[in-house]
């Protein structure tokens, strides 16, 4: 019996909060707009415009590729650069003293002599 009354209770106070909303005007059309603007706009900070930001520097370093650079692919393999085919944008790598293996440029992850050189600047400085 106590259930049953609670529950009847709670039914009147959810009636009477419908009724006195119904006085109340609602929120404009921007209000219900500007979180979704503001969540994308957080959401362009710090997740799109930092991601986008990495890819130019990535097409930036393949398109300063040259010979003799020491690259790491995506796969992880480590070797040298020993030809650029600029119309078909694949890079030929030596990973042994003899084996040499095609790769689009975009397989390139990074340049590891240009990691090396600041290194070795900052060595000199300290000397």
């Amino acid at each position: 019996m106590k259930l049953s009354a609670l529950l009847i209770s709670l039914a009147s106070v959810a009636a009477f909060a419908q009724e006195a909303g119904a006085d109340q005007p609602q929120g404009s059309a921007l209000g219900g707009i500007l979180p979704l603007v503001l969540m994308f706009v957080v959401m362009w900070f710090f997740f799109i415009r930092p991601k986008n930001k990495e890819m130019k520097q990535q097409e930036a370093m393949r398109k300063a590729l040259k010979k003799g650079d020491k690259v790491m692919t995506t796969a992880g393999i480590i070797g040298v650069v020993t030809n650029i085919d600029e119309t078909s944008t694949q890079v030929t790598v030596r990973t042994g003293s003899t084996t040499l293996i095609d790769f689009e440029k975009a397989a390139i992850l990074r340049v590891l002599n240009a990691e090396a050189k600041p290194a070795e600047a900052k060595t000199e400085e300290k000397k």
